[in-house]
């Protein structure tokens, strides 16, 4: 069984809101003391919370023998606060996460537009691919060199945060980059001018019988206006029908998704959630849809908004869901910004397929189970050929076709 709590660390899941929260927070090292009664706390509670965390950091502050970083400490000590829920999806961004957090989210950054991994032979940062038209691109930047130097500092796979963060920067601004091309032996030394990038989150092409296929990695604020392009390059180019897939999205934002599933369904129910008093919310498509034969492909790792397009279409029966059951996440998290740059992002409800199903811990089975070889499960591209998932939706689909 796959550690579901590392695979989804620091990814958006869900919806995600922003809730402006006014209030103070904390009493350590001189903090405002805030009320709890109103939450559920007693009095003995709150004075016992106030007083041991005051006597931690006095013990710590005191005795630590290395001496102690006390606003890591404070830091620490919210992180520690909101994981006592025991909820690996409720959590507290510190400011450099929130604010990875929200870029990650809005699918678009300041940088030069190149995908980076880090070579578990040498490690050094490797250029996994250049997006199309990026500055990195037009560089002349190609998959497989390794990001040796970032505006004259040495990097390796260890610094690659520092190295990413270094690469970025504001939109127009120049950055140096010395690479090295392992093909030729070549160092290059690179000034490549920084631009505003959306990151592509849909891939799309047109396969044997003008049956289209596009790949959606993600549910950023970016993505129904990639997928839109997509599918319209593909009417263009004479699709007939349609392969989506979601293998391996961990999620996203529910109401991209939701505009996204839109597309697919007649008038009627998309997705429900309630929260903890009952309250039930429902998202609902219009009677506009797509008439297009349609395959959607999952596995083990289609997480969150990636259940809720393949629930909604297999319940609504528009398409044919073929892979493996989905990961099993049907809890819907908010963002709440706590106004001095950091934020909480905890889990507020549940979500239901149109047909009621909870999916938590369960998932989605496909109409058409098939697995991949072991061999195969880890790679990051398939040959089409060796896609056996890919080969019974085309199996599929040419059936539907005729």
């Amino acid at each position: 069984m796959k550690n579901k709590k590392s695979f989804f660390g620091g990814l958006a899941l869900g919806i995600v809101l922003t809730i402006v929260v006014n209030t103070s927070i904390g009493s350590l090292f001189g903090l405002s003391k805030i009320g709890l009664g109103r939450y559920g706390f007693s009095k003995e509670d709150e004075i016992q919370i106030d007083g041991k965390m005051k006597r931690i950091a006095a013990y710590l502050d005191r005795y630590y023998v290395d001496g102690v970083d006390k606003e890591k400490l404070i830091e620490s000590s919210y992180a520690g606060l909101v994981a006592g829920v025991g909820d690996p999806y409720t959590v507290y961004y510190d400011a450099d996460t929130f604010e990875r957090f929200k870029e990650e989210t809005e699918g678009s950054y300041s940088g030069i537009g190149i995908m980076v991994s880090v070579d578990p032979e040498d490690q050094l940062i490797t250029v996994v691919s250049p997006f199309i038209g990026s500055p990195g691109e037009q560089a002349g930047i190609l998959p497989g060199d390794k990001i040796i130097q970032v505006n004259g500092t040495d990097v390796t796979g260890r610094e690659l945060d520092q190295a990413i963060s270094m690469i970025k920067g504001p939109d127009g601004t120049k950055v140096r980059i010395k690479v090295f091309r392992k093909s030729n032996n070549e160092v290059l030394d690179l000034e490549v001018r920084r631009a505003t990038i959306d990151v592509p989150t849909v891939n799309h092409k047109l396969l044997e019988n003008n049956i289209g296929y596009l790949q959606i990695t993600g549910f950023d604020q970016v993505t129904y206006k990639q997928f839109i392009e997509a599918y319209a390059d593909l009417n263009e180019q004479g699709q007939k029908a349609l392969i989506v897939d979601v293998r391996n999205n961990p999620g996203g934002l529910l109401h991209i998704v939701t505009k996204i599933v839109d597309e697919f369904l007649p008038e009627g129910l998309i997705v429900y959630t309630e929260d903890k008093e009952g309250k039930r919310e429902e998202w609902r498509s219009n009677p506009k849809k797509i008439e297009i034969p349609l395959v959607v492909l999952i596995n083990g790792n289609s997480a969150s908004a990636s259940e809720i397009l393949a629930g909604s279409i297999k319940d609504h029966g528009v398409g044919t869901l073929v892979g493996t059951t989905t990961f099993g996440k049907g809890l819907v998290q908010n963002i709440i910004d706590l106004e001095d740059g950091t934020a909480i992002k905890l889990t507020t409800s549940k979500y239901y397929t149109p047909n009621g199903t909870h999916i938590q811990d369960i998932g989605i089975e496909p109409d058409y189970v098939v697995e991949l070889p072991n061999e195969l499960k880890n790679k990051i591209s398939l040959e089409p050929e060796e896609d056996l998932q890919l080969q019974k939706a085309l199996e599929i689909i040419r059936g539907k076709m005729k």
